[in-house]
């Protein structure tokens, strides 16, 4: 369990758990808003047609890192969940800056909090992720997650849930989740 979360369970479970969990990379991040769910079975999974050397991590112990370059340009970051070897992980999509901020706005060249990282690319320039963190554990440094009560939200925060984007196969699976009413959100729910 970390950020009282249960990464052994099913994909799904986790995106929803995650909303309002805070994502700190060397102390820089913030409350995740929305995540996205994959899967094995899933034709949109990156480990839907078997182990690469690409997605390895994904096949490993959950409460890791998966990170992969998307169309050549921009670094996106996956928590592997699932039992070790089935191919599940959570898509990070936006978080709401917390800590940290003028190294984001200094990395991504833009002021506006709600632009630094509102998608799963702008997260990851705002944080500095790239693939030299993919594989490493989210319970040691330079990762830290925080449980949403220390994160600053107070309750259980209400879920938005919808298909998921960006994705050319499954996209009317409802495992899109984010922080009902966030601002910081990648694109909002219908």
């Amino acid at each position: 369990m970390i950020a009282g979360i249960d990464f052994d369970a099913p994909s799904h479970e986790v995106a929803q758990r995650l909303i309002g969990v805070a994502v700190l990379v060397d102390g820089v991040g913030g409350r995740i808003v929305e995540t996205e769910a994959y899967d094995q079975a899933d034709p949109a999974s990156h480990t839907y047609g078997g182990r690469t050397e690409r997605n390895a991590a994904m096949f490993g112990p959950s409460a890791h890192a998966y990170v992969y370059r998307s169309y050549g340009i921009h670094w996106c970051l996956n928590f592997v969940c699932g039992p070790e070897g089935h191919g599940a992980g959570v898509l990070i999509r936006a978080i709401e800056p917390l800590a940290g901020l003028a190294h984001m706005r200094a990395r991504r060249g833009v002021e506006e909090d709600r632009l630094l990282c509102s998608g799963p690319g702008k997260l990851c320039q705002a944080m500095a992720v790239t693939r030299l963190h993919d594989g490493l554990p989210l319970d040691a440094a330079p990762f830290e997650l925080l449980p949403y009560e220390q994160a600053g939200t107070l309750a259980r925060p209400a879920l938005a849930v919808g298909g998921r984007i960006g994705i050319s196969k499954a996209m009317a699976v409802p495992w899109r989740f984010g922080l009902a009413g966030s601002r910081f959100l990648s694109r909002p729910f219908r």
